[in-house]
């Protein structure tokens, strides 16, 4: 082929508000935080992803860290650029002039023609030459292995960093969904709420996240619960760092309510199905997939509020990214996906 041969290298990227992950090669290549850290001076980036969020919540007046995307979308565009570009360069370092990129980026399903065309306008800044783009539950489906072409029904709701992902899909496409803004993000803020309220103390963003993978539930009948988890913050009265204990039965009380609006989607989701579909979905249940699929117990509330069966997909982190893995290699098959002219 010679030298200056053009090569095609291929990514499927879930682009996530927590966590971005990309695949290569039908493999996860990238796993890290969606977050930059930014020199003020310079506007500079000098860390994406775990070098990042290390800095996150601890940094000097020159330094400032960026999470890009909010309830699923890009919200800060350079810094999502620089973000896609950091994590790509992780995968291999690319000779720009000699590489051809293809890429299928994740995307939710509420997202509106304008948030679509930044998605395409970061791509082309990275210099992708082909990009596609699939819904997060379509992709959710395709990861855990369901024939999303047969015409029956499946339900999946994909709870994430910034969104939940509640969709009914038969025949490549999307018959009913909800996309809220209610999600990982929000129950981390409902946690340094409470603590707040009710223990008079502050907390930050990582503390929170801490507490929901340590003691995080959604009903407090869980079996083997955790043990009491230790929290150190900031006392509100005297600005002195404090410790206090936390358990389960708290945080099923600060997350009840984003919970109970989960439930409400899913319930409207159900209400809009046609009547056929529906008894599928009776018979199969309902799919439950995404980082918040591991909070303790939200497969029994969820089932308790449908009367239906709610199955935790195998490695519900990675189902969406394996799904966009799938798309990528089936890119021709799949008329769901999205392309610019499509825009």
């Amino acid at each position: 082929m010679g030298i200056f041969s053009v090569f095609t290298r291929e990514l499927a990227i879930d682009l996530g508000t927590a966590n971005t992950l990309i695949i290569k090669d039908e493999k996860v290549v990238v796993d890290q935080p969606s977050i930059v850290a930014i020199d003020r001076r310079t506007n500079q980036t000098i860390a994406v992803g775990h070098r990042a969020m290390q800095m996150h919540e601890k940094t000097h007046e020159n330094i400032k860290t960026v999470r890009p995307l909010k309830d699923g979308v890009i919200a800060d565009f350079q810094a999502a650029e620089s973000m896609i570009e950091g994590m790509i360069n992780m995968v291999e370092n690319r000779r720009r002039f000699f590489t051809s990129l293809r890429m299928v980026i994740c995307i939710p399903s509420g997202i509106t023609e304008v948030e679509k065309r930044a998605v395409f306008d970061s791509a082309d800044n990275v210099n992708s030459k082909e990009t596609y783009l699939i819904y997060e539950p379509m992709a959710a489906a395709l990861g855990i292995g369901l024939n999303v072409e047969e015409p029956e029904g499946n339900m999946i709701i994909d709870i994430g960093g910034g969104t939940t992902e509640i969709a009914v899909i038969a025949l490549s496409g999307i018959v009913a969904d909800q996309s809220l803004r209610i999600a990982g993000d929000e129950m981390t803020n409902d946690i340094i709420s409470y603590m707040k309220q009710e223990h008079n103390i502050l907390i930050g963003e990582r503390t929170a996240e801490q507490i929901k993978i340590a003691v995080g539930a959604a009903i407090e009948d869980i079996p083997n619960p955790p043990k009491k988890f230790a929290v150190n913050g900031r006392d509100l009265m005297t600005g002195i760092p404090r410790q206090i204990f936390t358990n389960h039965h708290e945080i099923v009380e600060a997350l009840d309510k984003s919970i109970s609006k989960i439930e409400d989607g899913v319930l409207k989701a159900l209400e809009m199905t046609p009547p056929e579909l529906g008894a599928d979905i009776f018979k199969k249940g309902l799919y439950l997939t995404g980082g918040g699929a591991l909070l303790r117990g939200i497969d029994k509330r969820l089932s308790r509020k449908t009367k239906l069966p709610v199955t935790i997909v195998d490695d519900p982190l990675r189902a969406v990214v394996k799904g966009t893995g799938d798309a990528l290699k089936n890119i021709n098959k799949y008329t769901f996906l999205i392309d610019r002219k499509s825009v």
